[in-house]
């Protein structure tokens, strides 16, 4: 698994046809775009969800959290330098 930061409008490329566009977003919400191939089938994990009836099958699924916001010293810092 890969876990990186990234920027509104910068994109990642998956193999040589498929790239996911980060758009930016509020809150809780991210909007992406994804370009690809119509063979590629894209499910979102909520219709994957909801079609999961047995509760042994559902606590299977993978399970992803938000990450906590890194402390000060990692960011950037903004101010110039005197």
């Amino acid at each position: 698994m890969l876990r990186m930061s990234v920027a509104a409008e910068e994109y990642l490329m998956i193999g040589e046809d498929i790239k996911l566009v980060f758009l930016g977003g509020t809150g809780k919400h991210m909007r992406i775009m994804i370009d690809a191939p119509k063979e590629v089938s894209i499910v979102r994990s909520k219709v994957i969800e909801k079609e999961i009836t047995d509760p042994e099958k559902r606590a299977e699924l993978p399970r992803y959290y938000r990450e906590q916001e890194h402390p000060e010293k990692y960011r950037k810092s903004t101010r110039t330098e005197r």
